[in-house]
């Protein structure tokens, strides 16, 4: 793709992912009418720009993203909007970039983490538990633990979506500047 669609691409994904983070800090949910057109909107773009090629890059962008994210929302580490959503970002995004964005939206994740572990004054308990997650999910598998999940209210829960807004932006500085 031409840099300025590039660019054009990865802005689009970024709004679509703020519009995700907006949705998830207000609601913690991220609704299907954010992520279903944006992943048809990444499909199109990039078959409109690129043709045939582009559209099997966009979408095998989308699926990337979409079952790294799945893996942890079958563990109960996260909804399954924040699925969709990085799905749609991969799929509007495209190939060439999804591994910035990817490792970005993981460190922005890990640093909020611990931002919110230490400012609920629960980093010892999360320590804690991120080791009975290791063991559960060594002997469980992907089951989700029975109290350490997404579904429960009183674990500790960070709206996802901004983390994938926050690497979104910053996989986008990256493209802008590396031109």
């Amino acid at each position: 793709m031409l840099k300025a669609t590039s660019e054009f691409a990865y802005s689009a994904a970024f709004l679509c992912a703020t519009v995700g983070a907006v949705y998830d800090v207000r609601s913690r949910r991220v609704p299907n009418f954010v992520t279903f057109p944006a992943i048809l909107l990444g499909l199109l773009l990039h078959l409109v720009f690129g043709g045939w090629s582009q559209l099997g890059s966009s979408f095998s962008a989308g699926l990337i993203c979409g079952v790294v994210f799945l893996v942890f929302h079958l563990s109960g580490g996260m909804g399954a909007g924040d699925v969709k959503l990085i799905t749609a970002v991969g799929c509007i995004a495209g190939l060439p970039h999804i591994g910035y964005l990817l490792i970005l939206t993981a460190l922005s994740g890990g640093i909020m983490a611990i931002g919110l572990a230490v400012s609920s004054r629960r980093f010892k308990e999360t320590i804690a538990n991120i080791g009975a997650l290791a063991v559960h999910h060594r002997t469980a598998g992907l089951t989700p633990h029975p109290e350490l999940n997404a579904g429960n209210a009183r674990t500790l829960r960070l709206p996802y979506a901004v983390a994938i807004a926050v690497g979104s932006a910053l996989s986008l500085c990256l493209v802008v500047v590396q031109g």
